[in-house]
């Protein structure tokens, strides 16, 4: 394997461990009265920020989550 390769091979897994070591990103919804009033990004047990459910991107995290009733 030449040195190149290597070196190639060294930095993706430095960056596998970094990914995991960071944790996961997720969406927790937050409702009042059955109606959704902030999304919180998680990371881990760190709250990123907070996303307004009437927003764009609040709408498509939102249709991301919809279940079929």
């Amino acid at each position: 394997m030449s040195e190149e390769a290597v070196q190639a091979a060294e930095a993706q897994e430095e960056k596998a461990e970094t990914a995991a070591d960071a944790g996961d990103v997720h969406y927790q919804a937050v409702e009042k009265e059955g109606t959704v009033t902030a999304i919180w990004e998680m990371q881990g047990e760190k709250h990123l920020r907070t996303i307004d459910p009437r927003s764009i991107e609040g709408k498509q995290i939102l249709a991301l989550f919809e279940t079929a009733a």
